[in-house]
Parts: C-alpha cells; structure tokens; sequence
C-alpha cells in the first residue's frame, strides 16, 4: 500500500466520476484533490474539493503538489457554444494543468483525448485532441498516459442523441469487430476510468499510449 496523492480534472463528467470513485476506493492513494467548476455531492475522507474558475488554475497552490494527475475534461462544440471554447476546455485547460503539476514535481499525468487523435487532422475535434497530446508530450513528467477511448457508454448528465445512437450500434456489432477493428467497439465509460486508475499503479515510465481495445484488456484484467 502507497501513500500517493492524486489530482483530478472533470470529476463530474462521464469518465471522471467513476475515476474519482475508483481514486477514493484505492488504498494507495491517501489524498484525493477533486478541482472543479462548482461543487459535487461526492463526501469522503480522502477527498478535498477545489472549486476554481479553470482559468485561474494556478491559484490552487500547494494542491498542485500532488503525485499523479487525471486528466478527464472534455466537452462538445454544441455544449461550449463555439469552436474557440471547445479548444479552451479540451487543450488550454489540460495544457495549463500539466505545466503546472510537473513544476509541482508531480510524476505521472493521465490524459483521456479520443480514438483517432491526430494534430493533422482535418477533423476539427480530433484535432484538438491530438494538440493536447502533442503538447503535454513535451512535458517532462516520468510518465505520460494517453487514454483514446472509441464511443462512450454511460450514464450522461446531458443526453446526446447522436451518441446514444452510434452506442447502440457499436454495441450491436461488437462481436463482428475482430482483429483492428476491436478498437473500434464501444467502450463503457466505466473501463476507462478503471484502466486509468490500474495504469497508475503499473510504474511505467515515458510516453504510453492506450487505444480503446487495450483499454478494455487492462480494465477486463481488474474485473
């Protein structure tokens, strides 16, 4: 058993509420930061709740001191309001947080993007994610997680049509995707949290990256 502290980014989103459960259930964290826009329900002993304007991240000063960082933010264009704020939340904010928690000497930072992340892109939204993994990635930490989730299922606070569709659809076809295809298969919410907490404690070291079906093989691991 560690005594290790975590720092987490989204709690209240789809990802990030199963990874702070799995963060306050985990015996080798002792101290759980939760930083957040408004304040969740959520009461534990291990956790410590900072509500913060995002763009003023570093005004959370010593709570930057933490050993591993889980990254969970993410938004759509619809619910941010334009393509400039969607950039804000799913680059500047992880950005801003990872340069800040590496000068605070933390050592790991995990970062949720998407399948198919890629700086060129024409995409604009897979664009995005891979700037923010393009970026973090010249970043020193000991090491740097990427998770690229496919589709997501779970229980949203927002209902996203779209989604729910090609949920369903995936999750029909599931077993007709083999070989490459595996990444592509819908993937619970629920998984990914739990992967990104059991990588944590894997004590690798540099760049690493988790498609979607490898996701699924390291959560299936701790079922």
């Amino acid at each position: 058993m560690e005594n290790k502290s975590a720092l987490i980014a989204g709690a209240s989103g789809l990802i990030g509420k199963h990874c702070l459960q799995f963060l306050l259930n985990d015996p080798n964290y002792s101290r759980v930061i939760a930083i957040v826009r408004t304040p969740i329900e959520t009461i534990h002993p291990k956790l410590e709740q900072k509500v913060i304007d995002f763009d003023e991240l570093e005004m959370l000063g010593d709570s930057l001191y933490v050993d591993d960082v889980f990254c969970c933010l993410g938004t759509t264009i619809r619910k941010a309001g334009s393509q400039d704020a969607f950039r804000k939340v799913d680059f500047a904010y992880p950005v801003k947080l990872a340069a800040l928690t590496q000068h605070c000497e933390a050592k790991q930072f995990l970062l949720v993007t998407s399948l198919g992340a890629n700086p060129k892109s024409h995409n604009f939204y897979i664009r995005v994610k891979g700037d923010v993994e393009e970026a973090i990635r010249r970043i020193p930490f000991i090491a740097f997680h990427i998770f690229r989730p496919s589709l997501l299922l779970g229980e949203r606070n927002e209902t996203r049509i779209g989604e729910k569709i090609g949920g369903l659809t995936l999750s029909f076809f599931k077993r007709t995707m083999v070989g490459p295809f595996r990444k592509l298969r819908a993937i619970q919410a629920n998984d990914v949290a739990k992967a990104m907490v059991r990588v944590a404690q894997m004590n690798l070291s540099g760049i690493n990256i988790f498609e979607s079906d490898q996701i699924q093989e390291v959560a299936d691991k701790f079922n």
